[in-house]
């Protein structure tokens, strides 16, 4: 019994530090910007705690992530016309491999958003990406195509941004926005269809509507382990069950754009819109909750929201995209402090690792706070090379992968 006892502290301790080690995600191991890591860098510059550098064949938003010694990472050649997905040695930032999938659609976008803004995510065994209207695909680590699949055209003026999202046996997509809104959910081995649900309130009518969600599907597990999604749309908040894609809860309150993920504390869940629209905080229940769930709504002068924040010890931290970052307490709404980091604008997301919060602006500074509910905790401000930066970092091990409009960085602190 003692020698059995053994063997599985010891296999939850190697599980453990396994997931600590990968950044298989947009957002992280637990897709909400927050992981286990420790001993990460806190200086660096364009010459100084640099590992590698290398070029990218076109520009940029979506996030690196890392699985053992490899990088996966999507982009877009041919003014779209070409998705990518490539996969780089992390040991030296080498690419060893490049696979694409040919959209012939005439998808837009804007040119602050280039194609491929949806990163991948990985099992450690398969590799799955969204290119919006080229599809959905799944890679082995080889680059080897394993399944395909065609879900429409998407057109919206400012392009996509969604992750695909890894639940059980199912890569579970949220497709838009624009003139077609759904969810949809695939086996993950075999590429097989196993549901798929329109979501008709979320649609534009037309391809300029200023309307739509960019965010991607948040994974909430209770105490009883039962698995929902969380997911912010136009006018609501919605948990649904990724088995089936139907609703379990809803939460009115949210405005016409949403490009930030839902943020989850124990039963609550914080969402906010862009473009100046409602911020709210919900428990979560079943049915309609807004009337008696809501915690609170702020319903007029936010700021725009592109990057999305982080939860820390009851306290919402987010980078604005005018450079100015907020404290916000989950439970009541209250604003405990904002303060400008920044003349720059920031699309990044902020992350919670090694007792630090990390977030980047597009000028490719990256600032490192300490979690305070009570002031701006600035510990140190470091600059690339001032190159376009609208992708999240990713954490790993000791290191920090970074895309820029231009390069992929590894950054990890000296040995002397």
């Amino acid at each position: 019994m003692k020698r059995f006892l053994f063997a599985v502290v010891v296999f939850l301790i190697a599980a453990h530090t396994a997931q600590a080690g990968n950044w298989p995600a947009w957002r992280g191991p637990n897709g909400n910007g927050v992981a286990d890591e420790k001993g990460l860098p806190t200086s660096w510059s364009a010459d100084e705690n640099i590992k590698w550098k290398v070029s990218l064949p076109g520009p940029g938003n979506s996030t690196p992530i890392v699985w053992g010694d490899r990088i996966f990472l999507t982009g877009a050649l041919d003014a779209g016309a070409r998705r990518t997905l490539m996969c780089f040695d992390r040991a030296n930032g080498k690419k060893l491999w490049q696979e694409e999938l040919t959209c012939e659609a005439k998808e837009v976008t804007h040119k602050t958003n280039p194609y491929c803004a949806s990163s991948p995510v990985t099992d450690g065994k398969s590799v799955f990406v969204w290119h919006g209207s080229a599809g959905v695909a799944a890679y082995d680590f080889n680059g080897k195509r394993l399944w395909h699949q065609d879900v429409g055209e998407f057109t919206h003026i400012w392009g996509y941004a969604s992750s695909p999202v890894l639940v059980d046996d199912l890569v579970i997509v949220s497709c838009g926005p624009g003139l077609r809104a759904l969810l949809v959910a695939f086996d993950k081995k075999t590429g097989r269809q196993v549901w798929k649900r329109d979501l008709p309130a979320a649609q534009s009518k037309e391809a300029k509507q200023f309307k739509g969600s960019w965010g991607t599907p948040v994974l909430r597990i209770d105490q009883d382990g039962n698995k929902q999604l969380v997911l912010g749309l136009p006018k609501q908040l919605i948990g649904f069950d990724p088995k089936t894609g139907k609703d379990i809860w809803t939460c009115r309150g949210l405005t016409d754009l949403v490009y930030t993920d839902s943020l989850i504390s124990g039963d609550v869940v914080v969402a906010m819109s862009g473009y100046h629209g409602a911020a709210l905080a919900c428990r979560v229940g079943r049915g309609d909750v807004t009337e008696s769930g809501r915690l609170w709504l702020h319903a007029k002068k936010n700021p725009q929201r592109i990057g999305s924040g982080v939860v820390v010890d009851g306290h919402v931290y987010i980078l604005n995209e005018p450079g100015i970052a907020w404290c916000i307490e989950v439970q009541t709404g209250k604003i405990k402090w904002k303060e400008r980091l920044s003349s720059k604008r920031s699309w990044c997301s902020m992350s919670y690792v090694d007792g630090r919060l990390y977030v980047p602006n597009e000028n490719g500074e990256t600032f490192i706070l300490r979690p305070n509910p009570e002031k701006l905790d600035l510990i140190a401000t470091n600059r690339l090379d001032g190159e376009v930066t609208r992708g999240s970092p990713a954490f790993s091990d000791g290191q920090i992968f970074m895309r820029s409009h231009k390069h992929l960085y590894c950054i990890e602190e000296s040995k002397k």
